[in-house]
């Protein structure tokens, strides 16, 4: 009897995400199997437990997906599982936690392209500001653009000491240096504008982050994307579908462009489907985090 395909959703927090469950689903998993309030120092055990329960031929039909909130927990856990397989008995294991790492994959990838097309400019040795940067998709952008080149600063809305501790964690685990600061005020982010080439806006949803008289004040912006997809948008002026669309507040910055945050959306669905579709069809076991999902954004854009 053939085995069906089983996916083992390992989670922190007390649910797991609706989202991530239909898109496991939608790639082709037969079996879903969610588990909330994950320790990391369970993570060895339920690996161990899922792999040596099918045999060799049902490892190769049985993966793990590891979601929450914080990206730091789930790099842990991603290691955790990795360092527990034994060969051959061992399965795929993709971390996505909130969807961090698909969204700041797309939103990266989507604003390289406008920035190499529209700019003939790389990422390396481009300015960015991230708002909203010490959120999980946040963060995921600043480390994403800093390991491509990227002068990166990261803003948290109230903590400067917020900003400095996600900079000095993102270092230590990834090697990147982010700039760390916070912009409280419309002044505060023309500031953080007046230099800048590239902004990312990742802060919470529902609120705009940058308003037409901040954007007035970016002399040398090119190209300003933004994941917020609940009105008021982030940036003001940028619509949902806009890919490439000229950014017309900027009006100091004449040729810069916005891309919007269902443009980004689009590019994410199709990411975080082809990793999970990658965990169940692969030949030998993947282990993919945000690296391997910039790599996949870039090739869908």
């Amino acid at each position: 009897m053939s085995k069906r395909s089983i996916i083992h959703m390992l989670n922190p927090m007390k649910h797991n995400s609706p989202f991530d469950i239909n898109m496991a689903l939608d790639a082709g998993y037969d079996v879903l199997i969610p588990y909330s309030h994950v320790e990391l120092s369970e993570v060895a055990g339920l690996t161990q437990d899922a792999i040596f329960s099918r045999g060799p031929s049902g490892v190769k039909k049985t993966g793990m997906f590891i979601g929450g909130r914080d990206i730091g927990l789930a790099m842990d856990m991603l290691d955790s599982a990795k360092k527990s397989m034994v060969p051959p008995f061992e399965i795929s294991v993709f971390a996505d936690p909130s969807g961090a790492f698909t969204t700041a994959a797309a939103l990266v990838a989507c604003v390289e392209r406008e920035l190499k097309s529209k700019f003939q400019q790389e990422l390396k040795g481009a300015k960015a500001v991230v708002f909203g940067g010490t959120g999980p998709v946040g963060i995921a952008t600043a480390v994403i653009a800093a390991l491509q080149g990227a002068e990166t600063a990261i803003v948290d809305h109230f903590s400067i000491d917020t900003a400095l501790e996600f900079a000095a964690e993102a270092k230590k685990r990834y090697g990147v240096d982010l700039r760390g600061t916070t912009a409280a005020s419309d002044a505060d982010k023309a500031r953080l504008l007046s230099d800048a080439d590239i902004v990312f806006c990742a802060a919470k949803a529902g609120v705009q982050v940058l308003n037409a008289s901040v954007l007035r004040d970016a002399t040398k912006l090119k190209v300003a994307g933004d994941v917020n997809a609940v009105s008021p948008l982030g940036i003001e002026g940028v619509k949902l579908m806009d890919f490439g669309a000229p950014l017309t507040h900027a009006t100091n910055s004449p040729d810069a462009v916005g891309i919007g945050a269902l443009a980004i959306g689009d590019i994410k669905y199709k990411l975080q489907q082809a990793l999970l579709r990658e965990t169940l069809e692969s030949e030998k076991p993947v282990y993919l985090d945000f690296r391997n999902a910039f790599e996949g954004a870039r090739k869908l854009v």
